[in-house]
């Protein structure tokens, strides 16, 4: 059985505060990109491991016991000793450490393609529950549909944010961005006060985004990465009606007219694509 995961973007992206557990709360809206990595699982004959992992595409960093997918298996077997052997194979082509949420959703396409493929019978609430002990974001790829996010990400009102008349570019110019390093240079500010939340600006209309729907870790990535921040300006330039940093970056994305005809001129190395 093969799944696409997909990426998202955050529009708009608010650090509230600090929790007393060490994460943070945010106000966010996750939105789903059509750019996806692969995943296949098949029953394994190998009794002698659990999964087999393999992986192909993008290089996958750290050791195999910390892959996502490979602790979204774990986490049930752990609940569901009679789960069978698996061998699980993903192809990654969504950049690493970009603010696309990724390895989120990885993780959560795992729970759902285990969930149909030994026929589980979780309840969305269920694979949510699961998902959030792998990772703040991983829930939202559980519904995968346009969604306000508060509290540490988890927390999800599903709202009216159609962009059909639009065509989203992404553009990765390989920046690894660390989010702990993120949040902790932000920390280093001093806090933003009257912001608009952004519930009330992501109804206005798109053209309005630019005034007032920002992401926080613009201002701490974009004084280690200018070359980020030149990306924003020039997909401006381009014509983008509205341009920001995905996440805790490097990803930048720009909203385009559908009509609009983009002629990109950054270096072959960046991750680009248009959807």
């Amino acid at each position: 059985m093969v799944l696409f995961p997909n990426c998202k973007i955050n529009l708009g992206l608010t650090v509230l505060d600090k929790r007393d557990d060490g994460y943070h709360n945010i106000e966010t809206v996750f939105f789903p990109v059509d750019v996806k990595d692969a995943i296949e699982v098949i029953s394994s004959a190998d009794k002698k491991q659990d999964i087999v992992f393999s992986s192909s595409g993008l290089p996958v960093d750290g050791i195999e016991a910390d892959n996502l997918c490979v602790k979204a298996y774990r986490l049930l077997k752990n609940d569901f000793p009679s789960l069978p052997q698996i061998q699980l194979h993903l192809h990654k082509t969504i950049p690493l450490g970009a603010g696309l949420g990724g390895g989120s959703a990885d993780a959560a396409f795992t729970l759902i393609l285990l969930n149909k493929k030994f026929q589980l019978n979780f309840s969305v609430e269920k694979l949510s529950d699961y998902a959030l002990q792998l990772g703040s974001d991983c829930p939202f790829f559980i519904i995968n549909k346009p969604a306000l996010a508060h509290g540490r990400g988890e927390i999800l009102q599903p709202i009216d944010v159609d962009l059909s008349a639009y065509k989203i570019a992404i553009i990765n110019p390989g920046i690894h961005i660390n989010t702990a390093w993120a949040f902790k240079q932000l920390s280093l500010l001093p806090p933003q006060k009257n912001k608009i939340p952004i519930k009330d600006i992501i109804t206005e209309n798109v053209n309005n985004w630019r005034q007032n729907l920002q992401n926080d870790f613009e201002t701490v990535v974009f004084a280690e990465h200018p070359l980020v921040a030149d990306i924003k300006s020039k997909l401006y330039q381009l014509g983008a009606v509205y341009a920001s940093m995905s996440g805790s970056g490097s990803t930048v994305f720009g909203i385009f007219k559908k009509e609009e005809n983009i002629a990109f001129s950054f270096p072959p190395h960046y991750f680009i694509r248009t959807v």
